[in-house]
């Protein structure tokens, strides 16, 4: 006699691809059976209160407020000048004489501003407390009009 060509762990296999079908067979009943409860359009729709915070709840009318179409801004408004004084200061961090270029530390923010030899006005070193201006370069801010105080 020829032995039979399932084995007790294709047997064992089997068993629980069946298990696996019949539990999935039932959550899928399960979740049709609870779609019914309430779980409509309803308990999708996210409302906006009068602060602009999203709520499962409907807004109350009565804090509803009138809007005129032309009181709203789209886009970014537009920035009215700010009036600064264009002249700085801050001290010279680094400036190497025989390539012509350095950088100042301004005193107030802390950024450090490129130099050319051609934006000083007098000789400087560093540590030296200069005022100057910025101006934009092709790789950002520069100093220029750069004075000793």
């Amino acid at each position: 006699m020829a032995k039979s060509q399932q084995t007790f762990s294709k047997i064992e296999k089997e068993k629980k691809k069946l298990k696996k079908r019949e539990e999935k067979q039932k959550k899928k009943e399960e979740r049709r059976a609870n779609s019914n409860k309430g779980n409509g359009l309803d308990s999708m729709i996210a409302y906006v209160d009068e602060n602009g915070y999203t709520t499962d709840t409907p807004p109350d009318p009565t804090k509803k407020k009138k809007i005129k179409a032309e009181n709203i801004e789209i886009g970014v408004p537009k920035r009215e000048k700010e009036e600064f004084d264009p002249v700085r200061k801050g001290k010279v961090a680094f400036f190497n004489d025989s390539k012509g270029y350095g950088f100042i530390n301004d005193e107030e923010t802390q950024e450090r501003y490129f130099v050319h030899v051609n934006g000083l006005m007098q000789e400087v070193k560093e540590n030296d407390k200069v005022s100057f201006e910025l101006e934009r370069g092709q790789k950002g801010m520069n100093a220029v009009r750069v004075k000793k105080i």
